[in-house]
């Protein structure tokens, strides 16, 4: 079986979780909250969904499960992660996305929210042991019809954004907006035109297309930058599938890295305290604009863990972020006498509105902006179909064997540091990084490196990639 817990959430093929899988993680999630106290019999469960094919069936299962277990399921239809976690905590109220996020259309997944937020590790493991002992039951499944609601769940969140940032704020930007599959594809031009920006709809799909804000596909390369040629924009903008992702493009139509717009909207939003994970670039800690950066593994769940860490150490002002750019705020902000509250979930919308407030604000071109981080030039990308067990092999080489991770990097002039808090992660003396880690959502190796110029880290991750497929291939 594919199905996991992964860094959010559980994933897997769309075979292996459609049907009693669905149903039964589901059940496990209720009983889990049971368990904890945390759910009545009766209550309201929201269910929301990407745009995937396989989304809409594997989310009657979802609502079957509720009401077997008693609660009363709620389509909120298709709308952002971010959203359906927001409109649930606002109504004390568990949730449950059904998503793939950036993942292939042959896969799909599961979110889970108490009405506190995101489940923790404790939960996923209770989740786990729950839905092992029920799994050799079955339930006799009928199509059941769930609460609708009568306004559209997806206002709240524009309206978080409209009433936080100065109406008109983006007036003069024009910003095209990439759309393909993604579920926020027509809340992101909303909340822009609501703002004042020209927003340019561009490449709106039908079928689904697994844009990862990590390792973008050569094609949505290739199509940003056509855009940008063919067109005068301050910015391209865009989410991954479900809309908790973003990603942002300069005027030459040059992607912007997920940590690296994390920390522009950190620093606009006048952050004292960052928590990010360990992937993310080495140039937050140089860039002289946090008091403190705080690391962690690879996952909104130990980010969620390290913002509680900075809150505990005094931070006024606490932002999370992945090096996918979804953003965590993890405290209330205040600016302009206009109050944002927490919402500890991955955000796509924030960050692009940031991004974007930066640059009408001071009147720079993006690439000027983001050049005043000096973080270090980061690629990054993937071996796919790489089995769990080929990963785990080839990291514990690197880990634990220092003759062979030794001789494996001889070439960069040797290694000044292992940092092994999630994957293993490599500091050359000459100051260039290789991180590899296993995906939590795929049968993927991923690679990460950090170089000062571009194409050293081109080379670099090329490299990467070749050690990796040859051990893989050896083992």
């Amino acid at each position: 079986m594919t199905l996991r817990f992964g860094t959010s959430g559980l994933r897997g093929l769309v075979s292996e979780l459609r049907g009693l899988p669905a149903y039964t993680y589901t059940v496990a999630f209720l009983r889990m909250l049971q368990d904890r106290g945390a759910l009545n019999e009766g209550s309201k469960v929201y269910v929301g969904r990407d745009l995937r094919a396989s989304s809409p069936d594997i989310a009657q299962f979802v609502h079957a499960a509720i009401a077997k277990a008693g609660q009363v399921p709620v389509d909120c239809g298709a709308l952002p992660t971010p959203a359906l976690a927001l409109h649930a905590s606002s109504n004390n109220a568990p949730a449950i996305m059904v998503t793939g996020s950036h993942i292939p259309d042959d896969r799909n997944g599961l979110k889970f929210y108490r009405a506190d937020g995101e489940i923790d590790k404790r939960d996923e493991r209770h989740i786990i042991e729950i839905q092992a002992a029920m799994a050799d039951t079955v339930p006799s499944l009928s199509a059941i019809d769930p609460l609708r609601l009568a306004a559209e769940p997806s206002q709240g969140y524009m309206n978080r954004f409209l009433g936080f940032f100065e109406k008109g704020s983006l007036s003069g930007l024009r910003v095209g907006v990439y759309q393909h599959s993604s579920v926020a594809r027509d809340i992101v031009v909303d909340v822009l035109r609501g703002l004042g920006a020209e927003t340019i709809a561009l490449g709106r799909a039908e079928h689904f297309i697994a844009v990862d804000t990590e390792a973008l596909r050569q094609e949505d390369v290739a199509l940003l930058k056509h855009w940008a040629a063919a067109e005068a924009f301050d910015a391209i903008v865009s989410t991954d599938g479900d809309g908790d992702r973003p990603l942002v493009a300069d005027a030459g139509g040059i992607f912007v890295r997920g940590d690296l717009a994390g920390a522009i909207t950190a620093h606009f939003l006048g952050a004292d305290r960052v928590v990010t994970p360990v992937s993310s670039n080495s140039g937050l800690e140089r860039c002289g604009y946090f008091a403190r950066v705080v690391r962690t593994r690879v996952g909104s769940p130990y980010v969620i863990e390290g913002i509680a860490t900075a809150l505990g150490e005094g931070g006024k002002c606490v932002v999370g972020f992945e090096a996918n750019g979804g953003v965590l705020l993890g405290s209330r902000v205040e600016k302009d006498g206009r109050t944002l509250p927490a919402l500890q979930t991955r955000d796509s919308v924030l960050p692009i509105l940031c991004v974007l407030s930066a640059i009408a604000r001071t009147g720079r071109p993006l690439a000027e902006i983001a050049a005043d981080f000096r973080f270090l030039a980061a690629a990054s990308g993937r071996l796919e179909g790489v089995p769990t067990e080929s990963s785990a092999s080839f990291l514990d080489k690197l880990a634990t064997g220092a003759t062979y991770a030794d001789k494996s990097f001889s070439v960069l002039g040797g290694i000044a540091n292992i940092d092994n808090r999630d994957g293993v992660r490599i500091t050359a003396h000459n100051g260039e990084v290789v991180h590899f880690r296993a995906s939590g959502n795929a049968p993927e190796l991923r690679c990460y490196v950090e170089a000062k110029a571009e194409s050293r880290a081109d080379e670099l991750l090329r490299w990467g990639l070749a050690l990796g497929r040859a051990q893989i291939l050896e083992s």
